[in-house]
């Protein structure tokens, strides 16, 4: 009997699972590191002094350019989700990915305005190639296991929040507590670590990822539908509504970072002005052609479609209000939380982060011994330089604990608290796992509005806390509690709309639409992150008339509002889905 490939790949296994899973977990666990590491210290080190090392931009400039950068790493999984699928495959594309950030990490750590700005672009191009790719190559493996491959997500799940979790918490204490470049620069050697480790035991997956070979293109029956190409004059439209986008985001935060900016949008057309109108027209131009494409498919694919793209209208909102973690919540524990601890409040602060720190480090250590029992001898070299990597972020961990211990009185770094999404993931996620196994698992709709009402939920928390700030405050010493809190219920929030997104476009998109669809999704992603950030521009123009409290609870308001939508609109979404749950 001829063996399958992902029986070959079950011949070596750590926990169950193939080895080459354990390889794709530390290969993203690097590159989490290295992404959530850089992002935890953008905005502050913009926003910081001059003294500080920082290049004393105000929070609107900031948060301008921190918007265009995050829109413009989701845009860019398209790219690198084509020439994965059509010209270089999923293993080079990832080894190019890695490697482009590595340079981009490395960019940002020399500190100068164009190294900043040459890695940023380098970051963004690189997690193009590499974020839609390392899922693309588990699949493949899984592909004949599917009853194993909730369960390999869920590792790489974990591998991805210990990767963000470490990432914030060394290279935000190397950044705040040493210096930018540190914590620029660690970010970058444990991205180098996880590029190295890849490509050196990329043999493990045997043919997977491999440069694609063109294939006889057949068309599955489903639901009666016909090919539905895109003609000549659909493609024009797409080249302009993806130039109008691009330059919209690239230049639109131009003139607020820049006073001497060339202002591209110095027009106005019809009372608009030119960025508004140009973003406009895009998104016009998009709208119009979705609706002209829905009307050629069948009459439940269509239907199915237009639920897809309700709940990705519903994403735009979620991601623009939960993205304000890197901006304005991190600018709200560095400016206005009392993070000074001393006495016992200090002695239990040392003590738990000793544990979430120590702890986890120790599990996945073992995990890596577990990894080694069974591919040291094929790939020693890769082990080696996996187990030194290891060695480093133990020394810096078990220093940073030391440094804390020996201070009588603590001040928390202001990025800690982004850790907090990482830890309540990693403990939470099971919990609701079980819960969308159960009988009294939600529908599509109720997950999207119970998610958009923890959202709420913790944006009242920090409205409620920051009630005493008054109108126009730079500083404050609001109790640290309510920024947990956030971060508590933000998590849980996520765990009902993030990963239950993407499942259901896979579960309601026919196979021969799903790059198309995920596209699309991708794209309202780009978008929320783009308006979080325009949220964030906003903050301080609101803080100085109405008080920082005001612009929580008009997040607050917004997320209560998206999940009224989301629970009304139920009957109506779920008769669109025939059935899928």
């Amino acid at each position: 009997m001829e063996t399958n490939s992902t029986d070959q790949f079950f011949k070596s296994t750590v926990l169950g699972h193939p080895s080459g899973l354990f390889v794709l977990f530390f290969t993203e666990m690097w590159e989490r590191f290295s992404f959530y590491g850089m992002r935890a210290l953008l905005v502050m080190f913009l926003t910081s002094a001059l003294i500080d090392g920082g290049w004393a931009w105000d929070r609107e400039q900031a948060m301008a350019l921190f918007g265009s950068y995050v829109g413009l790493v989701y845009l860019s999984t398209m790219m690198g989700g084509y020439f994965a699928d059509k010209k270089i495959g999923y293993r080079m594309a990832v080894f190019v990915g890695a490697g482009l950030m590595t340079l981009g990490h490395a960019s940002m750590a020399i500190e100068t305005e164009f190294s900043i700005y040459l890695g940023l672009a380098l970051l963004v191009f690189g997690n193009g190639f590499f974020k839609p790719n390392m899922t693309s190559i588990i699949s493949e493996m899984y592909k004949d296991r599917q009853d194993k491959k909730d369960g390999a997500y869920t590792i790489f799940y974990m591998g991805v929040n210990a990767g963000a979790f470490f990432g914030i918490l060394l290279c935000g204490y190397l950044g705040e507590m040493v210096g930018w470049s540190w914590g620029f620069g660690l970010a970058g050697i444990f991205m180098f670590f996880g590029t190295l480790q890849f490509w050196l035991s990329q043999d493990i997956f045997g043919t997977i990822g491999l440069k694609p070979v063109k294939k006889e293109v057949t068309l599955a029956d489903e639901f009666n539908d016909k090919l539905n190409p895109f003609p000549v004059w659909q493609l024009v439209i797409i080249a302009i509504t993806v130039v109008l986008g691009l330059v919209w985001i690239i230049f639109e935060p131009a003139k607020i970072i820049s006073s001497g900016a060339v202002d591209i949008f110095n027009f106005n057309v019809m009372g608009l002005s030119g960025n508004n109108f140009t973003i406009l027209l895009a998104l016009i131009l998009f709208i119009f052609l979705l609706i002209y494409r829905l009307q050629n498919y069948s009459q439940i694919t269509k239907e199915k479609l237009i639920a897809v793209t309700f709940f990705a209208f519903l994403t735009i909102f979620f991601w623009a209000i939960f993205e304000q973690s890197p901006g304005t919540l991190t600018i709200f524990a560095k400016d206005y939380t009392n993070r000074v601890l001393d006495g016992s409040a200090g002695t239990i602060f040392k003590i738990v982060n000793g544990l979430i720190t120590v702890v986890p480090l120790a599990i996945i250590t073992w995990v890596l011994y577990l990894l080694f029992k069974q591919t040291f001898k094929k790939y020693a070299l890769a082990n080696i330089i996996l187990a030194f990597s290891f060695v480093i972020v133990w020394g810096i961990a078990l220093w940073m604990l030391y440094n804390q211990y020996q201070e009588e009185t603590l001040e928390v770094p202001a990025s800690w608290f982004s850790t907090l999404n990482s830890l309540f993931i990693i403990s939470l996620a099971p919990l609701f796992s079980k819960w969308w196994e159960s009988k009294y698992n939600p529908s599509a709709n109720m997950k999207y509005g119970i998610g958009m009402f923890l959202l709420a939920l913790g944006m009242a928390c920090v409205a409620f806390g920051s009630a005493g700030i008054e109108p126009g405050a730079k500083t404050a010493s609001v109790s640290m509690i309510w920024l947990i809190l956030v971060y508590l219920f933000h998590t849980m929030g996520e765990l009902c709309i993030s990963p239950v997104g993407l499942s259901y476009v896979s579960k309601l998109v026919p196979a021969r639409m799903i790059a198309m669809m995920f596209g699309i999704w991708y794209l309202a992603v780009a978008i929320g992150m783009k308006g979080a950030a325009k949220f964030g521009e906003n903050i301080d123009k609101i803080a100085d008339e109405k008080g920082i409290s005001y612009f929580f609870w008009m997040l607050t308001f917004v997320s209560i509002a998206i999940g009224i939508i989301s629970i009304v609109f139920q009957p109506f979404i779920k008769k669109l889905m025939h059935g899928v749950r």
